[in-house]
């Protein structure tokens, strides 16, 4: 099963949803699950049911490299 962007987050079967744990009680934070087809799925937490971004495991890594690298510092500070 293939999911594209956009899916209603609470389509995606079997979709275990993973907080940051650097997120805050106003709910600033995005949550991702690992998709049956190995693909990650990232949503709003709080638009759980809104639509959810669909990435593959070299797109989320790759961005999460640039965030440890700082690469994405100047946009939130």
């Amino acid at each position: 099963m293939e999911f594209e962007n956009g899916t209603a987050a609470g389509e995606l079967p079997g979709a275990v949803w993973v907080k940051s744990s650097h997120s805050n009680a106003t709910g600033n934070c995005v949550e991702l699950a690992a998709l049956p087809d190995g693909r990650i799925a990232m949503r709003n937490s709080r638009d759980p049911h809104g639509p959810a971004l669909v990435y593959t495991r070299d797109e989320v890594a790759a961005f999460v490299a640039g965030a440890r690298d700082g690469d994405f510092d100047r946009m939130v500070g």
